[in-house]
């Protein structure tokens, strides 16, 4: 597989005049006009995305511990694995819709949320210039609901009631934990150098994303590999063709062309 990193592994159609001007990476035509379209307007709801969900996170973080107990340890435990899991699944669930349908043409969603992917494959390396705020800023209004619903819980329910949903709601933390930090781990697997040593173990120790395994999803037409937190559940996945039905499903019922729009910016040299 050649140019996981810097571009598809598969060469476009292209003649030759239109091959010597495509560069993938930051000069691609696509990835210039598609990272020309991020706007205030999305600077200030990532800001405040992340300001809220942290804020949750620390006031529900407070509380867990309050209420834990040595004899929730094994429901914890399982609960920690389990949320992992779910994350991963979702992970990949988000990217594989985002990656293979729809516009960046869309209303509210496609400048918002459909832009960043499309802009990802033709210049993957772009989310190692993005900073903590624009990273992590959909994930933590993602997770806002589940984290703002505990938070309630934590107010409204009594001591014994807790004291029975403390497994589930520490499995509902642990979720929004990987869910809430997804986009942080995608980016240090498009890291190579500075990161911290205890990220690089997590990696190495495939307790989070690798490097190494992630690149399989970077070759064209990036159609495998889409869960991207722990990346637990990519092989199984694979083997079972699990997209793949997916999408001839999906193709079936709408006529619709799996990555048509991804493929449209991948083309663009103007």
């Amino acid at each position: 597989m050649a140019g996981a990193e810097d571009g598809p592994g598969q060469q476009l159609e292209l003649d030759e005049d239109e091959a010597s001007c495509c560069r993938w990476g930051a000069q691609h035509a696509g990835a210039r006009e598609l990272a020309a379209l991020y706007s205030p307007g999305k600077r200030l709801q990532e800001w405040c995305s992340v300001i809220l969900c942290f804020s949750l996170i620390a006031h529900n973080l407070v509380h867990l511990l309050l209420l834990a107990r040595w004899e929730h340890t094994p429901l914890v435990i399982v609960g920690v694995v389990a949320g992992a899991l779910i994350a991963d699944f979702l992970s990949g669930l988000v990217h594989w819709g985002a990656d293979t349908w729809g516009s960046v043409e869309l209303p509210i969603v496609g400048k918002a949320f459909i832009r960043p992917f499309r802009e990802h494959h033709i210049d993957p390396t772009a989310i190692t210039r993005h900073d903590f705020i624009e990273t992590n800023g959909d994930n933590c209004l993602v997770t806002l609901l589940p984290l703002l619903n505990m938070a309630y819980k934590f107010r409204t329910h009594s001591p014994e009631a807790l004291e029975q949903l403390y497994p589930w709601e520490c499995f509902v933390f642990c979720l929004t934990i990987f869910g809430t930090f997804t986009n942080q781990i995608h980016k240090w697997s498009h890291t190579y150098f500075g990161l911290p040593r205890w990220v690089t173990l997590l990696q190495d120790w495939h307790v989070i994303l690798p490097r190494k395994h992630h690149r399989i999803h970077h070759v064209s037409p990036h159609e495998t590999y889409f869960c991207i937190t722990t990346g637990w559940l990519n092989y199984p996945l694979e083997k079972i063709g699990f997209w793949r039905r997916l999408e001839d499903l999906i193709q079936g019922l709408t006529g619709e062309k799996p990555r048509a729009d991804d493929m449209k910016w991948a083309q663009k040299i103007k």
